[in-house]
């Protein structure tokens, strides 16, 4: 997320493949850059460079609703704050909620609106070089350090923006529906992409807010209660029931064997291997994906075992009483210098028996899953338990079969596997191409999706990417073998 990828979507071939499909309906139930707004077309689809009618209502409709619905959630997520709250950037892999709100209207206008909306009167040009991220190809930017410097342009006038690209999409969507389809679907792609990089900015304001506020010794509170996102955390924990991990240091907390009882009462699933298809299903016509998740293509898999919940917070506890932060044996060597240089003896938000979270401090859940971990605690922690981290083949693969308890809505979860690009996979040409590509080198991948995810974001083959050492993300684990 904070270098998580967009990609192009098959949005139209979903409706014109089943019409009855309203494109708000995500693929998958559940909640954080841009890349190509190249559709590929799903067997038996209509040929759209064939097409000569406009596009279907159905499809317009749902982008109008949809687009309305996201715009007006980030708006909401600033509500509880102060405005001295909206300049908050804790660290420079952060960014202030206000350059959030910013940067995703810089987006829309910058992709969809000055070069397709005749007569579109831009912001200030310089907005340009506050608000784009790492666009190189659509020239210089502000320091990503230095984010939170910038008391101007005031809030107001950030949210006057807004409304005035809210409007303007909305005229470009009514020009677009008059238009015939083939003429018109490019745009409609590149305005799906545009909702889908507003939803991660999202997941990625209230990421940024956390860490901003745990920074502050009044330990502050951004929302309580059952509308708040630690309600939500809450919520999702419970959906699987967390189970002790196996470790010859804790001989006291053993894990069955794979396959050993019934499936409800193992703390482990195993499965077969083999060859298996990874990534998004062409015949699919609910499906959406970025660029980073196809093609789809093969891969070998041998027999494996995934358990059935995520690492709970007692069980990271035992790891820590028996000394993990503190045996070298258990860290790959960089993770060991970086623990050594950070001071790190405990997950990013623990303090003491309780945990700061966006309801503030807070009692610590033995139960509740495990967060806020890097990839490098997490290989340790599983290499402590004699498991390992699952590869995100064998993660999709599984929950493509049946979806495994807390495997949404929870915590993204580390995987094994570094973030690389699938076979065949090409960026697309221009900007928006940087989106993604550029950034596969020293990173991993999680898999799922976390409780500040926005709704109807999460899918199967979805591939979220983070440098092994980050942790302020919503992540954790589930271990394989």
């Amino acid at each position: 997320m904070g270098l998580q990828s967009d990609a192009g979507t098959d949005l139209v071939d979903r409706v014109l493949a089943n019409p009855d499909l309203s494109p708000t309906d995500p693929a998958h139930a559940g909640p954080a850059q841009a890349a190509r707004a190249k559709t590929a077309l799903s067997p038996g689809a209509p040929d759209l460079a064939k097409a000569t009618g406009p596009a279907p209502p159905a499809l317009i409709a749902g982008l109008r609703e949809r687009l309305r619905q996201v715009r007006q959630h980030s708006v909401a997520l600033i509500e509880p704050l102060q405005p001295e709250d909206l300049c908050l950037q804790g660290m420079a892999d952060a960014s202030p909620p206000k350059w959030h709100l910013g940067h995703t209207s810089w987006f829309f206008e910058t992709f969809l609106l000055a070069p397709h909306l005749p007569g579109w009167q831009g912001a200030d040009p310089r907005w340009g070089y506050l608000f784009n991220s790492y666009y190189d190809a659509v020239g210089a930017r502000h320091p990503r350090p230095q984010r939170g410097l910038l008391t101007r342009p005031p809030i107001e006038a950030v949210l006057a923006w807004r409304q005035r690209i809210d409007q303007g999409l909305e005229a470009l969507l009514s020009q677009l529906e008059q238009q015939p389809l083939a003429q018109a679907q490019p745009l409609l792609a590149l305005l799906e992409l545009g909702i889908q990089h507003e939803q991660q900015h999202q997941e990625l304001l209230l990421m940024d807010l956390l860490d901003g506020f745990s920074r502050n010794p009044l330990e502050p509170t951004y929302l309580d209660g059952a509308e708040g996102p630690e309600a939500s955390y809450l919520a999702a924990s419970h959906r699987g029931v967390s189970l002790p991990l196996a470790s010859a240091s804790a001989p006291t907390v053993g894990l069955a064997e794979p396959g050993a009882g019934s499936p409800a009462a193992s703390p482990w699933r195993a499965f077969e291997g083999g060859l298996v298809e990874i990534g998004p299903e062409p015949s699919d016509p609910a499906a959406f994906h970025f660029d980073n998740e196809a093609p789809r293509h093969r891969q070998w898999l041998d027999p494996f075992a995934l358990a059935t919940a995520l690492v709970c917070n007692a069980e990271m506890a035992a790891f820590i009483a028996d000394g993990g932060y503190q045996r070298p044996e258990l860290w790959m060597s960089e993770g060991w210098a970086t623990l050594q240089q950070r001071h790190w003896q405990a997950p990013r938000y623990w303090r003491g028996d309780s945990e700061f979270t966006l309801a503030g401090l807070r009692p610590r859940r033995p139960e509740a899953p495990v967060r806020h971990l890097s990839w490098f605690e997490a290989d340790a922690l599983a290499r402590w338990a004699g498991a390992r981290l699952p590869s995100e083949a064998e993660w999709e693969h599984a929950n493509r079969l049946a979806p495994l308890p807390q495997a949404f809505a929870a915590l993204w979860q580390w995987t094994a596997s570094p973030y690389r690009p699938y076979p065949g996979f090409s960026p697309a040409a221009g900007a928006v191409g940087e989106y993604n590509g550029k950034f596969m080198s020293s990173q991993f991948v999680l898999r799922g999706s976390a409780y500040l995810t926005p709704a109807g974001h999460a899918r199967l083959t979805y591939r979220n990417f983070f440098p092994p050492a980050s942790r302020w993300m919503a992540a954790g684990l589930r271990l394989a073998r």
